[in-house]
């Protein structure tokens, strides 16, 4: 728990994303990444320099899943929680029928998540995404899209007035994995129908295959997005994040 709340705070100075008086809510789908972003953050909330109120918003999405365990977690590290019911999934999958329904279903999410923080009157959004889901994007952008681009650390959304902010980048998508079970975090079936079969599926598998025969290529990716900035990508500190964690 401190070597990893230490390296979240490390990620958290080094892209300046919390100021002293933040409204943070954490943006929790029920899955690992999201869970333990929560409770990383309520540790740190614990003894951080900059006082920041912190609680937890999910947007269910009519798919029949139980937030019950999520409650209890919330409850154990005094978090408000709250839950958003929307028939994003059924309209999508039922009634529209989406033949490539990620990008829709993205932004129905985003919306309902973005007006549930705002009536919370919380001005920042913290997101789970880790050190390979920013590889992986990378790479999609380039695969796919035929640009190099990645998701910022941090984000102002002009329109809403929100600050998205990632504080999880320093953080290897294993050693998520391993601290949801060492913790026994309530981790939510997902119940979406086309769960584990995108394009970032895909591109997880060719990085895995790929560094079978190159193992620092995710190092170097996530260091070159530093060294060579993508807007917004260059940290204040000079940290260079252990390769081998826990």
């Amino acid at each position: 728990m401190q070597k990893l709340v230490g390296m979240v705070r490390r990620c958290v100075d080094d892209y300046s994303m919390i100021k002293e008086g933040d409204r943070i809510a954490v943006g929790v789908s029920g899955g690992k990444d999201s869970l333990v972003l929560l409770v990383l953050l309520a540790a740190l909330k614990e003894y951080f320099d900059k006082p920041f109120a912190l609680e937890a918003v999910t947007i269910d999405m009519g798919l029949g899943m139980d937030y019950f365990g999520v409650q209890r977690l919330c409850e154990t590290w005094n978090v408000p929680y709250t839950v958003v019911k929307t028939e994003i999934g059924p309209i999508i999958f039922d009634y529209r029928k989406e033949k490539n329904p990620c990008s829709m279903c993205a932004k129905m999410r985003r919306g309902a998540l973005n007006q549930a923080i705002l009536e919370r009157g919380c001005n920042k959004l913290a997101l789970g995404h880790h050190y390979d889901d920013a590889v992986e994007t990378f790479l999609m952008s380039l695969l796919f899209e035929g640009r190099i681009s990645c998701f910022q650390p941090v984000t102002d959304l002009d329109r809403t007035g929100i600050i998205q902010i990632r504080p999880m980048l320093y953080l290897h998508e294993k050693t998520v994995d391993n601290f949801a079970q060492r913790m026994n975090l309530p981790v939510v079936e997902n119940r979406c129908p086309v769960d584990k079969t995108t394009k970032r599926e895909e591109v997880k598998k060719l990085i895995y295959t790929l560094s079978q025969t190159y193992p620092d290529l995710k190092e170097r990716i996530f260091g070159a997005m530093q060294r060579y900035p993508l807007p917004a990508w260059e940290p204040m500190g000079r940290y260079k994040r252990p390769k081998d964690q826990v």
